[in-house]
């Protein structure tokens, strides 16, 4: 069991330490994606929004097949809308048939940013990657994570004593407290969010039931997540019917719940039909229920079919992943949570190195294999670090009608990535591991700054307004520039001589524990 958890945690521990930063990033994805548009303000009212949403695809889409609306929430302040083009018109690109609207359904001139989404896709579709690749392989590392948390819980004789355990300054020793302490702490969430994380997509992971009952995965959609049949045009122009009432409607059927998503077929025509499905946010199961309306009358047609246990049980097991109906103490007991998993990977890829050192022949010449593991520790940790930062900073430096702008942003993050790891494969790892470090806390400190220069939302503005998503932002990004400066400072300290006798007791007494 010790020797199947040290492999599990390291071969694909380099991404589990990536999809851990960055899901836990993504439970404040909306905030993230507000910041990263300061040109947003205000907090409109869901209703109002939506109506407004509608009397703009009135005049922009009036005939279009379908329209979509995304109205505001507690934690986002715009209105996103999407039409399909009826069936003999061309389709043209995502931008052309979108838009981000404000209060009063007018389209905001925002900077063009992937926001916070970005780091949520990530983490489970990664990027420059097919999408069925990356989530077959992010399959594989969740697996092997879940095989690593059950077989160090197997192995943790003192599981309760080292909750309490961190001891600082005590090399090899301290790296395996650090690594203890947060994997203990939230053992119950590291469990959790890895299996569910599994189960959000185990249609994809373990097809076989549905091969061996429907003829193709298509009907096995169909026949589980049914939707009402589509009905063509009639050809007759009648209004739409106030879909604010429909809100309302359907809200008073969910016990107060709002509305997290319209969706409006045949708009303007005799056969419109208004679909509403409850916002995520107002309970924990992900699959909300639908109620579909007459467009034209507002009288109800048809409510979503009750879901069987399975299906209820694997939406409860989304949501609880997701974290989305989390008021904000759970959200973020979510984030530091995360952030514990975070520092237990990345601890652990440390902690393989400074175990093995001391057993090396000559530990100033380590072989090949070692000395790409603390390499590919460098780029993974620090590298990552320091291309998070540089994705803020890219977002307020980048001129504002720059093309592919949103795509560059993401660039930036991979391209400083990149760069810290090829300055680990030439560096000295000690000096790599001080430099990368150093990097990464210059690139978070910096971000408040950048931020004060390029945009009247600073800290001390912020603080006066009582615009905290802008101070807690900056906040955090102080303390993740502390964190990576403290770290930078504890690798420059001269590494401890200890003889090799008793380096290496020392060693197998921990590998025993």
């Amino acid at each position: 069991m010790a020797w199947l958890h040290t492999w599990t945690g390291l071969l694909l521990g380099w991404l589990l330490f990536a999809m851990f930063a960055t899901g836990t990033a993504a439970y404040f994805q909306d905030e993230i994606t507000r910041w990263m548009q300061p040109e947003v303000t205000g907090r409109p009212d869901p209703v109002a929004a939506a109506e407004e949403a509608v009397r703009f695809l009135q005049t922009t889409a009036p005939d279009a097949k379908r329209w979509f609306i995304t109205p505001p929430n507690s934690r986002s302040a715009t209105t996103q809308v999407f039409w399909q083009p009826d069936g003999d018109r061309p389709r043209g690109s995502r931008r052309d048939t979108s838009a981000t609207l404000d209060g009063q359904g007018q389209k905001i001139e925002a900077r063009e940013t992937r926001g916070g989404t970005f780091l949520y896709r990530f983490h489970f579709d990664l990027h420059y990657l097919p999408v069925i690749w990356a989530r077959y392989l992010v399959g594989i590392a969740a697996m092997f994570m879940l095989v690593a948390i059950l077989s160090g819980v197997i192995t943790h004789k003192k599981i309760f004593a080292d909750f309490f355990m961190l001891r600082f300054g005590k090399g090899q020793r301290s790296w395996l407290d650090a690594h203890n302490v947060t994997a203990v702490l939230a053992l119950p969430f590291h469990l959790m969010i890895t299996f569910t994380g599994l189960v959000t997509l185990a249609t994809l992971y373990m097809p076989w039931g549905i091969a061996a009952n429907y003829a193709s995965p298509d009907s096995f959609f169909d026949t589980v997540f049914a939707q009402s049949e589509e009905v063509g045009r009639s050809g007759k122009p009648v209004p739409l019917a106030p879909v604010g009432a429909m809100m309302r409607t359907a809200s008073a059927e969910w016990h107060g719940a709002g509305v997290g998503f319209l969706s409006v077929s045949n708009p303007g025509d005799a056969t419109a039909t208004v679909s509403l499905t409850r916002a995520p946010e107002d309970a924990i199961g992900s699959r909300g229920p639908q109620l579909t309306l007459d467009g034209t009358t507002g009288r109800r047609l048809d409510a979503s079919v009750s879901k069987g246990a399975a299906l209820e049980t694997e939406s409860v097991m989304i949501g609880l992943h997701a974290g989305q109906f989390a008021e904000w103490g759970l959200r973020w007991l979510y984030f530091l949570s995360g952030v514990g998993g975070t520092i237990m990977v990345g601890s652990g890829l440390v902690l393989w190195t400074v175990k093995r050192r001391a057993r090396l022949p000559d530990p100033e010449r380590p072989h090949f294999g070692f000395r790409l593991v603390e390499r590919l520790n460098v780029a993974a940790i620090a590298g990552l670090g320091s291309g998070l930062a540089t994705y803020f900073l890219a977002n307020r430096l980048l001129p504002l009608r720059m093309e592919a702008r949103a795509d560059w942003e993401v660039h930036s993050l991979f391209l400083i990535w990149g760069a810290v790891l090829i300055w680990a494969l030439v560096r000295p790892a000690r000096r790599a591991w001080i430099e990368a470090l150093a990097l990464a806390a210059l690139l978070f400190a910096a971000v408040p700054f950048v931020n004060a220069l390029t945009t009247p939302r600073n800290l001390f503005a912020s603080l006066a307004a009582g615009d905290w998503l802008f101070v807690a932002f900056d906040a955090v990004m102080l303390l993740l520039a502390a964190g990576f400066g403290w770290a930078a400072r504890k690798a420059a300290r001269p590494r401890s001589v200890r003889a090799p006798r008793r380096a290496a007791q020392a060693s197998d007494t921990v590998a025993a524990a």
